[in-house]
């Protein structure tokens, strides 16, 4: 796996290898970030929020591209070790907080935040977007023109709207399926 674009493009990176590990594959990756650049004008600036961050790549490759900071939760020690590891690789450490924790558990934490682009990308048909759209809905944590991204299986429902957060976008790859979410005015 390699980051895509901006200032560490080519660079692979480093990944946990096991049962509950699914990165998002380059493909899908390069179609997502093409799909946020043209809805979001670019990613400078950006405050990015990678919940079930597994290596971190979307995040990386969010801060690649020019996003200002992110924060990603991940409860797996090795995975979290790898993320370290991959952001220390591509010089984002400084702009980069990894939280070794649950993340419905580290959610409450970040209420008095607010980010601009949200990656949800939780194991598969384990039903985590749906709770985690609520949360994050209740919590306020988008902002006003934000975006959130949620992968899922292909097979999986999510729901046109939860609270103020409206689908208004969805992408099959194969076997996975991408949902943008926007915070309704």
């Amino acid at each position: 796996m390699r980051v895509i674009a901006g200032t560490s493009r080519g660079r692979r990176l480093a990944l946990f290898v096991g049962r509950d590990v699914r990165p998002t594959p380059d493909r899908v990756r390069e179609a997502l970030f093409s799909i946020l650049q043209s809805k979001m004008g670019g990613f400078a600036e950006l405050r990015v929020l990678d919940l079930f961050a597994g290596s971190g790549a979307l995040a990386i490759e969010a801060l690649s591209r020019g996003a200002t900071s992110a924060c990603l939760v991940e409860k797996a020690l090795a995975s979290a070790k790898i993320i370290r590891e991959n952001l220390d690789y591509c010089q984002f450490s400084s702009q980069a907080r990894v939280i070794v924790r649950d993340a419905f558990q580290a959610l409450p934490g970040f209420e008095s935040n607010s980010f601009d682009l949200v990656f949800l990308d939780p194991p598969y048909n384990q039903d985590f977007v749906h709770p985690a759209l609520i949360e994050i809905d209740k919590l306020n944590l988008l902002s006003k023109d934000g975006i959130i991204c949620a992968e899922t299986g292909s097979n999986e429902v999510l729901p046109e709207s939860v609270g103020q957060l409206q689908r208004i976008d969805q992408r099959r790859y194969g076997s996975i399926m991408i949902s943008f979410y926007l915070k309704r005015n």
